[in-house]
């Protein structure tokens, strides 16, 4: 399994600026990118759909599970899986360190986007 290097994540924690794009149906062709919040935890990258797994982008990435997504200024191609269930208390308090601000805050740790926690990895 491919995993991000320990520079990538330290560049990518901090940024706020993450647009995904999930391939389309055909499988090749990408989606347009959506700009959603990220966190690093665990030495992995997360996102959380905030209309949870009613966002287009989630449906695409989980059925298509490639794509690419733009960070920290650099285009990467990745894989998109379902978080794990014993990463999600982890990606909670990262959520709430990083967006600690943001009005939005709590309903990206509510059931809806929490359970449907999304892990990108760079593809093979």
């Amino acid at each position: 399994m491919n995993t991000w290097t320990q520079e990538q994540l330290r560049t990518f924690a901090p940024a706020d600026d993450l647009h995904i794009s999930p391939f389309r149906e055909d499988g090749t062709t990408y989606g347009t990118p959506t700009w959603i919040w990220s966190v690093v935890s665990g030495g992995d990258l997360y996102v959380r759909p905030y209309n949870g797994s009613d966002s287009r982008w989630h449906r695409a990435a989980l059925t298509q599970k490639a794509g690419r997504i733009r960070i920290a200024g650099s285009d990467y191609e990745v894989a998109f899986s379902p978080a794990d269930d014993s990463v999600l208390d982890a990606v909670d308090d990262a959520y709430r360190t990083k967006y600690a601000t943001s009005s939005y805050l709590e309903h990206m740790v509510q059931s809806g986007p929490r359970s449907n926690s999304v892990r990108i990895t760079p593809s093979a």
